[in-house]
């Protein structure tokens, strides 16, 4: 089965920084490209770390108070995350600012790795690189979203040719697929358990679906056979299918 891939929705004009570039240009870059965040890269455009509004803001916090009462705490800029806002707090160069090592992704990866690697960092957007880890374009949560606009039509010809035929080996119209606002209902009877649970399964990893409605049956419960006999049944069911 085949997702989309990252470089189907990916932005190819990307706004990005150098390591020279100046704190107030790369304010103004964000500023006027009305962007949260941009990639910093090196001369072979290659991404050596990221800058997001959080990281400019850093300074202006960082910044003492002549008025604050003092810190009850001193030594707290000892603490590793202390120095990395301290350093910030002093930049003066997009290479200062930045975070790294960056989180990245490659143009030819699915749409769910993607969804996955920003959920597991808490960030909300990604450069993307290229085979030889160039930078190619930068996708964001707002990107991402775009595979939930798939039409339903589209979704149920990718369930019936990917799940059912190639997967599973069915006729198109062994199994009924409807699909509602990406909401996928599978009907039908199957031979065995496992071929249902495949057909779910795989289903509910197409890109743009919503949720599956199990509605299927089967004839064999082959949870229960011992390993020789669900060896020999699939064996037989195969040869059966190629004539």
């Amino acid at each position: 089965m085949k997702h989309n891939k990252i470089g189907s929705v990916m932005t190819t004009e990307v706004v990005r920084a150098k390591y020279g570039t100046p704190f107030k240009e790369v304010a103004r870059l964000l500023g006027r490209h009305r962007i949260s965040g941009l990639p910093v890269v090196d001369d072979d455009e290659r991404v050596i770390g990221v800058i997001s509004e959080t990281d400019l803001l850093v300074r202006q916090a960082e910044t003492p108070d002549p008025y604050a009462p003092k810190k009850r705490f001193p030594f707290a800029r000892l603490t590793q995350e202390g120095r990395k806002r301290a350093v910030k707090a002093r930049a003066r160069t997009a290479g200062q600012l930045m975070t790294e090592p960056p989180v990245t992704i490659h143009a030819g990866d699915s749409i769910v790795e993607a969804a996955r690697t920003m959920a597991q960092h808490h960030i909300e957007r990604l450069p993307v690189l290229d085979e030889e880890h160039r930078l190619v374009g930068i996708v964001t949560r707002r990107d991402l979203l775009q595979v939930f606009l798939r039409p339903d039509a589209e979704i149920r010809s990718e369930v019936i040719d990917e799940v059912l035929i190639r997967a599973l080996w069915l006729a198109p119209r062994s199994i009924d697929v409807s699909v509602v606002e990406g909401v996928v209902t599978l009907d039908g009877h199957m031979e065995r358990k496992s071929e249902t649970e495949i057909a779910v399964s795989m289903t509910r990893q197409i890109d743009g679906v919503v949720a599956v409605v199990d509605k299927l049956t089967h004839r064999l419960d082959d949870a229960r056979l011992q390993p020789g006999e669900q060896a020999l049944h699939g064996v037989t069911d195969d040869w059966l299918r190629k004539l």
